[in-house]
């Protein structure tokens, strides 16, 4: 029972550090999503 313990905390970190990382990179994905808003950075002078 002790190996299946640590099997279900092994895993749990697992998850939550995945969701952790995913959490962070959907919150740069839309701030980027946000950046490309601005009409004034999209105007290229030749």
């Amino acid at each position: 029972m002790e190996f299946f313990n640590s099997a279900v905390d092994t895993l749990q970190t697992i998850v939550v550090g995945l969701g952790g990382a995913l959490c962070v990179w959907g919150g740069v994905n839309l701030l980027e999503g946000y950046g490309a808003d601005n009409s004034a950075s999209n105007a290229h002078v030749p």
